[in-house]
């Protein structure tokens, strides 16, 4: 029986989310932009909301924290982690925020907008 903690099983369907965490993030050119620090699970529906993508800054000096609409990634087993449709000059500047106490998470205005920047119809309507 397969463990959602193995990662090496190509047939498995579900993952912990706590592998999720770390998972590498590359452009439509295959380029690194960052990693997935955090998932965000809407507690109502159970669907994840965002991935939360660390990027820029060098050594961890500097970075900030992009909201990617989970329906911005695919899973690439090939690269071992997401590719979105994404280029870095677009994530340059979309929504972010330097540390996880500057997000207006339960801001629908806020979310809306990210949602948006991205052309991407937020989870929220599209629930039944």
């Amino acid at each position: 029986m397969a463990s959602p903690d193995d990662t090496t099983n190509p047939s498995a369907h579900l993952i912990a989310a706590r592998q999720i965490q770390g998972t590498s993030v590359f452009s439509p050119a295959l380029e690194k932009l960052g990693s997935v620090e955090d998932v965000m699970i809407d507690r109502a529906s159970g669907r994840i909301a965002y991935a939360v993508l660390r990027f820029g800054g060098f050594l961890g000096i500097g970075d900030h924290y992009y909201p990617l609409p989970w329906e911005k990634l695919s899973y690439s087993p090939e690269m071992g982690g997401y590719i979105t449709d994404i280029g870095r000059d677009v994530l340059q500047g979309a929504p972010s925020y330097p540390d996880e106490a500057a997000a207006s998470w339960d801001d629908k205005a806020w979310s809306r907008d990210v949602y948006a920047y991205y052309g991407v119809r937020p989870f929220w309507d599209l629930m039944p």
